[in-house]
């Protein structure tokens, strides 16, 4: 009988949206050959989608020659330049040569693609089919809202095994997983992906050509000694080895899995029936993804320094684009906010596609351990025209207003608490309220709720007329939040009617 294949660089597992309007499914290999002629990724993963787009531009970085270390600011800018000016996208007897060069079938006896084969003997026991799926429930978890159970494992299609294969190495969890025994000893536990938790930015072009190209990071300098490669262009790794340095762009944007996986097939490798799932590394992989905001506190040591904003479904995406709109001050001695390394080099651009860069945002809202909440992308208007190096004044103004609204945003949750703990937990004799009141008040909640969707509507509005007061806009959009929080809180409580007066009173001062 034939081995199973699923060769992911032919087999089609990869939505993808054309400039025409219709949609297909490809393989790597016709995503890069047909990149000019697609608009956009559509995985309906966000966690996936901001995985596959990493790895496509790691091989677009290959393909390019614009991984090339030794190259100045200058040359590299040029030649990327150059490469945009293409109509017909890549070259396609390079691309074509790259992919006859690697192993990319999913299920290959020795060389698995992005898995490890060890597995099978290093491993006593197998994980499930619903451990490697996202959002089934597997274990003794109960099955809310999905009716997959370990009892009666589904198999998955092999392409859809593998977004969720992807998520794992990006996205994985930390802590207790299936044991596995190496020349170090027998180890069960892994630690979180690169990615856990993290909210993704990335330059969008008119075509997915324009996309790798626009958010390809410019290469790091040459390390001594090592070499820059992806996982499936070089040898297994010693999971009882320090990994080697984090070198961008292939290792830095591929190479930073904690994560060990092996998937069974079906006997025609058109599905995944069982998969192992554990660590790869007990090493810490630290390094700055070129896709994420991150705080930095220059007076922390440089280990606790960096700090990626964490993705955050309950927070509206458009409170971070002041971040991507200013260059930020790397020199300041006090905490700041530094948007992603891919957006530094976007005014070395063609002014064409400057005008047009969107950016996909994808985030994973997670705990930093095991628990997955939801996963959510968006996508922002153009935005260059706003930003520090194309237009100071309008950067100056967009970040005044995204101040005002987080000023006034935090002002609505300390009057909207203030006023419930008067009314709703009084504090006659001056103690702290109990624990379960210092928890956020259900006004604060509903407040926040009214009242970041009327910010967003008056921000766009005060980007049109820089002559209006952000704060006093803002204000009166907090005052209406709050009276629709608590409308029917009058009603019921005695005390309500004065607290609120006095949170309006504080609100209407802050114009």
């Amino acid at each position: 009988m034939q081995a199973p294949q699923f060769p992911t660089d032919k087999e089609p597992w990869i939505p993808v949206l054309f400039l025409d309007g219709h949609q297909e499914d490809l393989g790597w290999r016709q995503v890069l050959l047909r990149a000019h002629t697609i608009e956009d990724l559509a995985l309906p993963l966000p966690p996936a989608a901001s995985a596959v787009l990493r790895t496509l531009v790691a091989m677009a970085a290959r393909i390019s020659g614009l991984d090339d270390p030794h190259l100045s600011a200058g040359e590299w800018a040029r030649r990327r330049r150059d490469l945009l000016k293409n109509p017909d996208g890549f070259d396609p007897a390079r691309v074509e040569a790259y992919f006859d060069h690697h192993v990319w079938d999913l299920f290959h006896p020795e060389r698995p693609f992005l898995q490890d084969p060890r597995l099978a003997e290093q491993c006593t026991e197998r994980a499930g089919v619903n451990k490697l799926v996202f959002g089934r429930p597997e274990g003794n978890n109960l099955a809310w809202l999905s009716p997959h159970t370990d009892t009666d494992p589904q198999p998955v299609p092999s392409g859809q095994a593998l977004w969720h294969l992807l998520i794992h190495h990006y996205y994985g969890a930390s802590g207790q997983c299936s044991a596995r025994t190496t020349s170090a000893g027998r180890q069960s536990g892994a630690k979180a992906g690169p990615l856990r938790a993290a909210l993704s930015f990335h330059p969008l072009g008119r075509t997915l050509y324009e996309t790798l190209l626009a958010g390809l990071p410019k290469p790091s300098r040459p390390w001594p000694g090592a070499q820059d490669r992806c996982p499936w262009e070089e040898p297994l790794p010693d999971p009882d080895a320090p990994p080697p340095p984090v070198t961008s762009p292939a290792r830095l944007l591929t190479g930073r899995s904690c994560h060990a996986l092996l998937l069974i097939s079906s006997p025609d490798g058109r599905h995944v029936t069982d998969a192992y799932v554990t660590w790869a590394t007990q090493s810490k992989l630290p390094a700055a993804d070129p896709y994420l905001i991150y705080h930095v506190d220059p007076k922390k040591p440089p280990a606790e320094r960096y700090k990626a904003r964490r993705a955050d479904a309950e927070r509206a995406l458009w409170r971070d684009l002041a971040t991507l709109i200013l260059a930020g001050d790397e020199d300041s001695e006090q905490p700041y906010t530094r948007r992603p390394e891919a957006f530094t080099t976007l005014n070395d651009l063609p002014s064409g596609l400057r005008s047009h860069l969107r950016v996909r945002v994808h985030g994973f809202d997670q705990d930093a351990k095991t628990s997955n909440r939801t996963w959510y992308t968006a996508l922002t208007p153009p935005i260059w025209l706003w930003t520090q190096e194309h237009d100071d004044a309008a950067a100056e103004r967009f970040s005044e207003c995204c101040k005002a609204a987080e000023k006034i945003g935090q002002l609505l949750d300390d009057v909207s608490k203030e006023a419930w703990h008067k009314t709703v937990s009084p504090d006659r004799d001056g103690r702290q309220p109990p624990k379960q009141a210092r928890r956020l008040p259900s006004w604060t909640h509903k407040a926040r709720t009214h009242y970041w969707p009327r910010a967003e509507s008056t921000f766009w509005q005060l980007l049109e007329d820089p002559s209006r007061n952000a704060d006093a806009a803002f204000a009166r959009d907090a005052i209406t939040a709050l009276h629709t929080a608590t409308a029917t809180a009058v009603a019921h409580y005695f005390d309500a009617a004065p607290a609120l007066a006095h949170a309006v009173t504080r609100l209407r001062r802050a114009r």
